[in-house]
C-alpha cells in the first residue's frame, strides 16, 4: 500500500542501465511533474563525477550521500525520481521509497543490460575485467531488493521508452492512491 502522502510522486529503481533517467525524464513530461535524478543530485553536491568519489572515498560514504539525498525528495510533493542502481542496498532507502513514492521496478535480464551497457565507461561498478559477470552478480544480490521497494514490476525487454512510459501510466490508473497532478 502507498502512504495517502506519495500524492503524484513516482520512484523508478533498476540496474544500472535499466532506462530510469531515459524512462524517468518523459514520464514526468508526460505527467507535467519534475523529473529528478539522484545521481545528478549527488554529483551537484559532492562536485565530482560518482566515479571519482568511489575511487576517492569508497561505496560507503557514497551509499550515505544517496541515503541523504533520497529523504531530502520528501519535501517535494509531485515529482518523478530516479534513483540510482545501488539505491536499494539500504533497507532505509527502500522502506522511504515505498512509503513515500509509488515504485517502480524496471526489470531488464542482466543480459539486456550488457547489450545498453557494454562500452559504457561512467559506472564505477562495472569497470571490471568481466562486466558481464559482474552484472549478473549485480542482479543476484539486489533483483530481490527491487522487488521488496517495489509496488509494481514492469519487464523492460525491448520496447520504446514511449511504450513503456504508457504502461507506466495505465499502471499509475489502476493504482487507487495515485493522483495526478492538478495543473489547473
Amino acid at each position: 500500500m502507498v502512504s495517502s502522502t506519495s500524492h503524484s510522486r513516482v520512484a523508478l529503481v533498476a540496474m544500472p542501465g535499466g532506462g530510469k533517467s531515459t524512462v524517468g525524464r518523459q514520464l514526468a513530461q508526460s505527467l507535467q511533474v519534475p523529473f529528478v535524478d539522484t545521481d545528478t543530485l549527488i554529483e551537484q553536491k559532492i562536485g565530482m563525477p560518482i566515479k571519482e568519489w568511489f575511487a576517492l572515498k569508497g561505496e560507503s560514504s557514497f551509499r550515505d550521500i544517496e541515503q541523504a539525498v533520497i529523504t531530502h525528495q520528501n519535501s517535494i510533493q509531485s515529482m518523478v525520481l530516479a534513483t540510482g542502481g545501488g539505491a536499494v542496498l539500504r533497507e532505509a532507502n527502500r522502506n522511504f521509497l515505498r512509503q513515500n513514492f509509488t515504485v517502480i521496478y524496471l526489470h531488464s535480464s542482466p543480459t539486456a543490460l550488457y547489450r545498453r551497457l557494454r562500452y559504457d565507461k561512467s559506472r564505477p561498478l562495472l569497470q571490471v575485467t568481466n562486466p558481464f559477470q559482474r552484472l549478473e552478480e549485480l542482479y543476484q544480490e539486489r533483483d530481490s531488493l527491487y522487488r521488496q521497494a517495489s509496488h509494481f514490476v514492469l519487464e523492460t525487454g525491448r520496447p520504446s521508452v514511449h511504450t513503456l512510459v504508457h504502461k507506466i501510466m495505465m499502471q499509475l490508473e489502476l493504482n487507487p492512491s495515485f493522483e495526478y497532478p492538478d495543473h489547473s
